[in-house]
């Protein structure tokens, strides 16, 4: 089975591609494309792309993720994050080929006390999760032949991201500032890619996930300071000292676009659905992509 992934040289598009030669993607021809093949800022060459590969099915974790920036750009935002993946969406089921779709759970407003469900209410903060939230809905009206699966707090051993953002500059500070009342779920890159190569390969199987919207993230919660914590846990053998973090709140720390205060995801439903699905703590996620980001500098050097 071949399968498009967009965004490919993204965490989670790069993430798959590299999975390429792993026993769990074994039958799936990945063929990754970047945003110079296909920019969801640009639907008019959708069409070329999908005609040029001819996927049986399409993974979509291209978005526009500067959530902040999003606030300044609503126009770019909701291009890249509602009009692409609609006519992406409507291409796909034009041609009947399925969609995997990557969203996010920004759509929630975060004033919840237990993991979100995939049906609870959706209620953006900001420009970004309503630009990812109004591309879910687009998606669901073109396509019948989809799943959205939401996850949380991505993070990989390259790329802009919090582990990294944390890495660099915490290497040059004895202590940091990080906001400890938002709660969610480290999630790295190559275990949302591993779900989905789970849900390409029950395709093949002919046992497909039923269409719908799913979450998926690591097991476990944790704060971004409790993140960080840990981060810098693991970076102490490396430099032989450890920042200190100081926990502060989300007041103390303002940004142009509002976070939620709690987006735990329930992922019963995908769970339930793939028996097999791999998934691990969010801590054993970090000691491997921690791990590689360690590797890749030390082949700079």
């Amino acid at each position: 089975m071949r399968v498009l992934v967009t965004g490919a040289s993204g965490q989670v598009g790069g993430a798959l591609v590299r999975l390429a030669g792993d026993p769990a993607a074994a039958g799936l021809d990945l063929v990754g494309v970047g945003r110079d093949r296909l920019d969801l800022a640009q639907p008019g060459r959708i069409d070329g792309a999908l005609d040029a590969v001819q996927p049986d099915l399409v993974v979509n974790p291209a978005a526009y993720t500067a959530v902040d920036k999003a606030e300044q750009e609503r126009d770019l935002a909701f291009a890249v994050n509602r009009d692409g993946p609609a006519a992406l969406a409507a291409a796909c089921a034009e041609r009947g080929i399925g969609l995997i779709h990557i969203s996010t759970d920004y759509v929630f407003d975060g004033t919840g006390t237990r993991p979100y469900r995939p049906e609870d209410p959706v209620a953006p903060l900001g420009v970004y999760g309503a630009s990812k939230e109004a591309g879910e809905t687009a998606i669901r009206h073109a396509i019948e032949d989809h799943v959205i699966l939401r996850t949380a707090w991505v993070y990989a051993a390259r790329g802009g991201n919090f582990m990294n953002t944390m890495l660099r500059v915490g290497k040059d500070r004895d202590e940091l500032r990080v906001v400890a009342d938002q709660h969610g779920t480290p999630t790295a890159a190559i275990d949302i890619a591993r779900a989905v190569l789970a849900l390409s390969r029950a395709r093949i199987e002919g046992a497909p996930v039923v269409p719908g919207t799913y979450h998926y993230t690591s097991e476990g919660e944790t704060t971004w300071h409790g993140f960080a914590e840990a981060i810098f846990a693991r970076a102490a053998d490396a430099w032989g000292r450890r920042p200190v973090v100081q926990a502060i709140t989300t007041e103390e720390y303002p940004t142009p676009a509002r976070r939620p205060a709690y987006s735990v995801l329930d992922c019963a439903g995908l769970v339930s659905a793939l028996p097999s699905l791999p998934r691990r703590s969010w801590q054993a996620a970090l000691d491997e992509v921690f791990a590689a980001r360690m590797a890749a500098e030390e082949k700079v050097r």
